[in-house]
């Protein structure tokens, strides 16, 4: 016959396991998406953390900016975007690879995508989202 100390003592551990797996969750999707500035208008830029990656110099990562009052478009209106930036911190140069318009608050429903076939390098203006991008991942650490 167990004792209540052998009987308790297994689902302590259990319960503690998964206390951690379900906060180690809810970190992980609060790191999925880390706002990282605004853009002039005061629209949040978020950075998708997990597709942040470095290769020869460049940096790739993919940024929604989520419109604090949606953008009239011919059909209809757009929500937020997601673009994927390539950053080259050496050169101060950004250059877009991908872009996406959300026609829904849920960022579901593709309003608009394009795939720029040769991305060129430029200069960000001040105060737009590749900028902000530019600025938070390039910064010396």
């Amino acid at each position: 016959m167990r004792t209540f100390r052998q009987t308790v003592q297994p689902l302590r551990r259990l319960a503690i396991v998964s206390l951690a797996l379900g906060l180690g969750a809810r970190a992980l999707s609060a790191q999925s998406r880390q706002e990282i500035g605004t853009i002039s208008g005061g629209n949040p830029v978020l950075l998708e953390t997990k597709t942040v990656s470095r290769a020869a110099g460049i940096i790739t990562a993919a940024v929604r900016v989520k419109f604090l009052k949606p953008t009239k478009v011919p059909a209809g209106f757009w929500y937020s975007s997601r673009t994927i930036v390539m950053l080259d911190c050496k050169k101060q140069l950004v250059a877009v690879k991908e872009n996406w318009y959300y026609a829904d608050e849920a960022g579901v429903k593709i309003g608009n995508h394009k795939v720029v076939g040769i991305p060129g390098y430029a200069t960000p203006l001040p105060g737009s989202m590749p900028k902000v991008a530019l600025d938070h991942l390039c910064r010396t650490r």
